[in-house]
């Protein structure tokens, strides 16, 4: 089963188990700047708002209305993470495209999961992900673009602009093995320390690589048999141009996010998360391959990240995000 609950996916599985539930939102963020530098993970600035697409079937694009699904506004260059939680600790396996391409391994979309190379993430083993796993270690953050300007990872590695968006795929692990992992008191809980405090007119919008960020993709730690393939839901998620979101919902969109440069001068931190107990997931070599938003505009003779400055983070600014074992 599947809710939209303020601003919150909920994902349900009763079928399998009662402790299956899980839900997922889109965290806005700081646009990390976009250079040769690798970044701490930027904080949370509160839920992106989803709304049903059917309740504005009227003002959306066609395929938006095909797919179904929910939709959510993002400014051009604007940066997004994905937020992902487990109420209980039940595991979930969880795939994630942008373009209907794999955010982990660059390859096409498929609905099947794949273990070798694990093409998939593994919650709450995976409390977020902020963007495109590009080598161990390394991601390069969401950055929305208009669909159709080339810059999506969906049109640098497919070499079109169809999909756009976000796609979404949960699969929960077999009930017998969680009463297996609960009778052998084996949490895996985890969780991220929050902080809650330009433009094309393209009403349509995708994903693109933006800079790099330190961020690892947890292998998955359980035999591949314990997922329980026959029950799954799926989402897609719609992007509009903010500048749009009115036209179509009647809501005014959130805020332009501050800059890097103006959050890291005020003296608020940035945050590291680093887990040396779990193996991970090497980068997708199509993905390695793309063009960040940056250089992809400068290959145009663009400029399509106005305010891309450099940041200088005190000693005491970057705090670690420690694992939290919570029995619920």
């Amino acid at each position: 089963m599947l809710e939209l609950n303020h601003d919150n996916l909920k994902f349900s599985f009763p079928q399998v188990h009662k402790d299956a539930r899980m839900s997922i939102n889109f965290q806005r963020t700081l646009r990390i700047p976009d250079d040769d530098q690798i970044h701490p993970l930027p904080p949370g600035l509160g839920s992106f708002p989803l709304r049903h697409v059917d309740d504005y079937a009227a003002r959306i694009p066609e395929n938006w209305r095909e797919h179904g699904g929910v939709m959510m506004p993002m400014f051009q260059s604007e940066a997004m993470w994905v937020s992902f939680d487990s109420h209980s600790g039940y595991p979930f396996l969880v795939k994630i495209a942008t373009g209907k391409i794999n955010a982990v391994t660059g390859d096409d979309w498929t609905m099947q999961p794949v273990k070798e190379p694990q093409d998939y993430l593994v919650v709450p083993e995976q409390p977020w992900i902020d963007g495109y796993c590009v080598k161990k270690d390394v991601i390069r953050q969401f950055v929305a673009m208009p669909l159709g300007s080339g810059y999506t990872a969906e049109e640098q590695i497919s070499g079109e602009a169809v999909h756009g968006g976000m796609q979404v795929l949960v699969y929960p692990m077999k009930g017998s093995e969680w009463d297996k992992i609960q009778a052998e008191e084996s949490e895996l809980m985890v969780g991220r320390s929050d902080i809650l405090y330009c433009l094309k007119d393209s009403s349509e919008m995708g994903l693109a690589p933006g800079g790099r960020m330190k961020q690892q993709i947890h292998e998955d730690p359980f035999d591949f048999n314990v997922w329980d393939l026959n029950h799954l839901s799926r989402c897609f998620v719609h992007i509009s141009n903010s500048i749009n979101w009115r036209a179509i919902t009647g809501e005014a969109p959130p805020t332009i996010p501050p800059t890097a440069r103006q959050y890291t001068e005020a003296g608020l931190p940035w945050f590291d998360h680093y887990r040396p107990e779990g193996e991970v997931v090497g980068g997708g070599r199509k993905l390695e391959g793309m063009q960040s938003v940056l250089e992809f505009g400068e290959g145009k003779g663009e400029n399509p990240l106005p305010e891309n400055d450099g940041v200088e983070l005190g000693g005491d600014q970057v705090l670690e995000c420690q694992k939290k074992n919570d029995s619920q």
